[in-house]
């Protein structure tokens, strides 16, 4: 029998809706403080007596808005269906603290400027009704009390009996919050303890340099810019802007995508697609299983933004994606490009150098003695150790060169240079290969034809694997590849030199000058590096050869 709910059931489940944990109160009640024009936001939890308090000294509420803001779909942000189109503020649906009420006892003090004697105190009822109005002394600005929080939903409380089971989400939210808004002063307290504590900032750098004590200044780089509309706007009237904030990826770099962060107007949010542009632009210039650092915050038109994608407005619909991914990938590969005399000496230094389709692609000389350690001279390869790394002396120091991975990257340039198949005199024959193997393989220039139920003739391979003892395994490996330049790689690494193998002088001397000749001599394929530098200098800090044992007596 189909029946309507009552009111009151309607309001529950509403309120599950969007006050479905801790972070939920929180994040409702800062997206308000930000919206009132806030400066300085202090958030204060108890969650033994499952309390929470959030102050800010925004506008402020009078007497007259404070008795209705917490009735159903009370809002000021929004006043007709056309501004569903132009939001442009955090929280605009008028359901949050209407809903906060069905879940807990909800308490509201508040000051405006249109009321300079007194500021005001209302408790309410789960419906959003004053239960309780007395006035109150309090600065300008609003403070939300939150008790007994799930007081009515055991089960709920249940799923957060540890707090660390919403402690780490609360503090990642308000740290990302905190890049988005760099101008506020955030506090963050657990009973009587200060777990989180950022100063205000001229931009996203600063906060990063507080949330993350290991970053130094020097790994951050920051750009901004002004971005096109899509060309399917006819006289547009507004403007895109885009604000970049990342980790130099030979310096700074995560083992999990933690800190690649995506906003828009204000707000953290989920977009996979700009998530992966991001990754997929770095990709060639950090090693293997690395992900970047990188916040990118975009201001853009409300009529490209759709919000009512989630409750919680993490997730949204956004209009001409490719168009916002096209933007995204060719500013981050600006910012990251190293274009003649536009990088300083220790940038020239430090920087690691990608493939020609990656990010770094270098456009002046980038042989190895222009690069690296200011122009050395006197290179000079004088001993292979454990049969694994070659020692190379030059006059600022020296490098301990690892074999495999440096005849891997000379190799990989060489396949670049000079791809082409090489006719076999016998075909080779496999078995075992899937039609679609075979065309991966026939895509990359292989020349292979049936030759049987499931067997196949192979009639021309690259050069390096003419004669090559693990062929077929190799084979193999090619056909489940998708592209050219990631084929390449796998053959210059299954080619190259292997580690534990003893070399003759000649070839640590070949093999060097083979390396020193390399467009990006720093990492192979994959991003392993090659080198580790050992300069002169460090090595006299690290023998202390500037100390005077007796300086009467001794000299350094």
């Amino acid at each position: 029998m189909i029946q309507i709910l009552d009111r009151q059931l309607v309001d529950l489940i509403a309120a599950g809706e969007v006050i479905d944990s801790p972070l939920a109160v929180v994040r409702e009640l800062v997206e308000n403080a930000l919206d009132a024009g806030a400066d300085r936001i202090l958030v204060r939890v108890w969650w033994e007596q499952w309390r929470l308090e959030v102050l800010d000294n925004g506008q402020g509420m009078d007497l007259t808005e404070l008795k209705t803001s917490v009735l159903p779909y009370a809002t000021s942000k929004i006043s007709s269906q056309a501004d569903l189109q132009r939001i442009k503020t955090l929280g605009f649906r008028g359901e949050a603290l209407h809903s906060l009420a069905q879940v807990a006892h909800l308490t509201i003090s508040s000051r405006s400027a249109a009321s300079p004697d007194c500021g005001w105190r209302i408790a309410y009822s789960p419906q959003g009704q004053p239960e309780q109005i007395e006035p109150v002394a309090i600065a300008m600005g609003t403070r939300v009390e939150v008790r007994q929080l799930f007081a009515n939903f055991p089960q709920r409380r249940q799923a957060f009996i540890k707090s660390q089971q919403f402690w780490r989400p609360m503090v990642n939210y308000l740290q990302q919050l905190a890049l988005c808004h760099p101008q506020v002063t955030w506090q963050l307290w657990q009973d009587e303890r200060l777990r989180l504590s950022l100063s205000p900032g001229p931009n996203a750098e600063a906060i990063l340099l507080q949330c993350l004590k290991s970053l130094q200044a020097g790994q951050l780089g920051h750009g901004e810019k002004s971005l096109s509309l899509p060309s399917t706007v006819e006289n547009p009237v507004t403007s895109a802007h885009l604000s970049l904030t990342f980790g130099y990826p030979d310096r700074c770099h995560r083992p999990r995508p933690d800190w690649l962060i995506t906003a828009i107007n204000g707000r953290p949010v989920n977009v996979p697609e700009l998530t992966q542009t991001i990754i997929s632009t770095f990709h060639r210039t950090l090693p293997r299983q690395r992900y970047p650092l990188c916040f990118a915050h975009w201001q853009l038109p409300p009529q490209y933004i759709d919000w009512h994608r989630h409750p919680a407005k993490t997730e949204i619909y956004l209009q001409d994606m490719p168009h916002w991914q096209g933007q995204l990938q060719t500013f981050l590969q600006k910012e990251l490009a190293l274009v003649e005399g536009s990088a300083t000496p220790r940038l020239n230094q430090l920087l690691k150098a990608a493939e020609p389709g990656g990010i770094y692609q270098l456009q002046a000389p980038t042989s190895l003695t222009e690069t690296v350690l200011g122009h050395p001279t006197n290179i000079k390869a004088i001993a292979q150790i454990c049969q694994t790394y070659i020692v190379v002396e030059h006059d600022r120091g020296m490098w301990l060169v690892e074999q495999h991975v440096a005849h891997e990257r000379v190799l990989f340039e060489q396949l670049q240079r000079h791809w082409r198949c090489i006719s076999l005199e016998q075909p080779l024959i496999l078995q075992g290969f899937s039609p679609e193997q075979v065309e991966k393989l026939q895509n990359l220039g292989l020349e292979i034809d049936p030759f049987g139920e499931d067997i196949w003739a192979v009639r021309s391979l690259p050069a390096l694997l003419h004669g090559h003892p693990e062929i077929v395994a190799i084979l193999q490996e090619l056909s489940r590849l998708s592209s050219l330049s990631t084929a390449q790689a796998a053959i210059a690494c299954r080619s190259a030199i292997k580690n534990g193998t003893e070399l003759d002088r000649s070839a640590w001397k070949t093999l060097i000058e083979q390396w020193q000749k390399c467009e990006n001599p720093h990492t192979c394929p994959h991003g392993r590096p090659i080198y580790l530098a050992l300069e002169e200098s460090s090595l006299a800090r690290f023998f202390r050869r500037n100390w005077l044992v007796n300086p009467k007596t001794s000299s350094p």
